[in-house]
């Protein structure tokens, strides 16, 4: 199985293959399947060597003084900021430095998060159901943060996307390493209210340049994250304008330019949007960009089963899911091993990313599911967790690693990391280190490599 998955995909420039036989899938889901776009098979072909110069090649110097900052860019006590976000010009879209290719696009939805501690009793005052996400009016949000009057809660441009994004900004803007900084964009939707001017001003100081234009009396998305002592946490999301998505002229440029293209699952909740996302992947498709999809959401799966299935089936390259989400695409039993839900994906998925908990996660590729321990931490927070593992695994890939189960490693270390903290964001000195320890890792690859050997030291 080594074979399988221990080497890179020759990245952005392989041709395509033709698409496998259907006869190779479940039978369940080949009636689901429609016709596969001719490149389907491009993402296995990156595996077939390992070419660390073209994955660096992509990558350029973009600097960003904001981006140094030590530590979490989230104000206590509720309270934001106002000289942060006077400043912004509503109508900046693009950076005036602007690359000429992005390494990484997201599209999701942009949501301002009011995090805090609650217990219990909280909880069930309100009627809340613990653990679950749940989509809230306007009415139900002020009610709840009425509720949370006195308390400590903190802000921060959230939203699922968006804390993958800043984590794999932090990780690619190591100083730690002699890569060069990986340039990260991201499109949604912000109203042109406060709390959009505080979502992009947040992320531009993380160095993640949103570069969609504010709607005009829109109002900007929240989600009311409430963890309780257990490090469960309870979502309640109000939408607002922020799952808008138009696929226009701006748009389809940045897709164009974009090596990767990552799309939040959220996104498919409202079902004006599955056609600019079928748009979205379809060019990037085109233009030889790889293409991930994030699962997001269980209750989101199950609403949304058929738009998923086809855009996942028919242009995801990287699919990131957790095991109730894996399962949940699968139609398996919640109480099944996630593990054949991360073979069974990767049939149609080059590669399948599972996370399940203290339990560890999987990686799927071409049938096998690879094992990757969890790494130790004391749980403090869990919301997060699985967006900081996805930010890993692209890391890994972006650094041009041919080595699928470091990859899992890192990926495990930095959710780890978040999970052992208050708030979804990874710091930017624990991104330095786990940013120096994996380039040590490549650094040993590369030498059993030359020397001839198999047997490097675990990550």
């Amino acid at each position: 199985m080594a074979l399988a998955y221990s080497r890179l995909l020759h990245r952005f420039s392989a041709p395509p293959l033709s698409p496998p036989s259907s006869s190779s899938l479940p039978l369940a889901r080949r009636r689901a399947r429609a016709a596969r776009p001719s490149g389907y098979n491009r993402f296995a072909v990156r595996w077939e060597g390992r070419v660390v110069e073209v994955a660096r090649a992509f990558l350029g110097g973009f600097q960003d003084a904001d981006a140094i900052e030590s530590d979490d860019e989230e104000d206590g006590n509720g309270a934001l900021r106002p000289h942060e976000v006077d400043y912004i010009n509503l109508e900046l879209h693009a950076p005036s430095s602007s690359p000429e290719r992005w390494d990484v696009l997201g599209l999701g939805q942009a949501m301002v998060d009011f995090s805090g501690m609650v217990d219990d009793e909280f909880l069930e005052r309100l009627g809340i159901e613990k653990g679950t996400r749940k989509v809230i009016n306007h009415e139900e949000r002020g009610q709840v943060l009425r509720a949370m009057d006195g308390c400590s809660y903190k802000a921060a441009a959230g939203g699922s996307l968006s804390n993958s994004l800043v984590a794999l900004s932090r990780l690619g803007s190591s100083r730690s390493t002699s890569y060069p900084e990986i340039r990260i964009a991201m499109a949604g939707s912000v109203g042109s209210d406060p709390l959009g001017s505080f979502y992009r001003a947040k992320l531009r100081r993380a160095n993640v340049h949103f570069l969609s234009k504010p709607i005009k009396d829109g109002t900007t998305g929240t989600v009311i994250v409430l963890t309780t002592p257990d490090a469960q946490r309870t979502m309640l999301a109000y939408q607002g304008t922020s799952s808008m998505l138009s696929y226009d002229s701006d748009l389809a440029s940045l897709v164009s330019k974009s090596n990767v293209l990552i799309v939040e699952g959220y996104l498919f909740e409202l079902p004006h949007t599955i056609k600019a996302i079928k748009q979205a992947c379809e060019d990037a498709h085109k233009n030889g960009a790889l293409i991930a999809i994030t699962a997001s959401d269980v209750s989101c799966i199950k609403r949304c089963y058929n738009d998923f299935w086809d855009i996942v089936t028919n242009y995801a390259d990287i699919l990131f899911a957790n095991a109730n989400e894996a399962r949940a695409f699968c139609e398996l039993s919640s109480t099944d091993s996630p593990m054949p839900a991360a073979r069974y994906l990767s049939h149609s998925v080059p590669l399948v990313s599972v996370t399940d908990g203290v339990h560890g996660s999987y990686i799927g590729v071409k049938g096998e599911a690879i094992y990757i321990p969890p790494s130790p931490c004391i749980p403090i927070d869990t919301c997060g967790a699985g967006d900081a593992y996805a930010s890993g695994i692209l890391y890994g890939i972006l650094r041009g690693s041919s080595d699928l189960k470091g990859i899992g490693l890192l990926a495990s270390r930095v959710a780890a990391v978040v999970v052992g903290q208050q708030g979804t964001r990874l710091c930017v000195q624990d991104a330095d280190r786990l940013a120096e320890s994996f380039a040590l890792h490549l650094d040993n690859l590369e030498f059993c490599s030359d020397v001839g050997t198999d047997h490097a030291s675990n990550f």
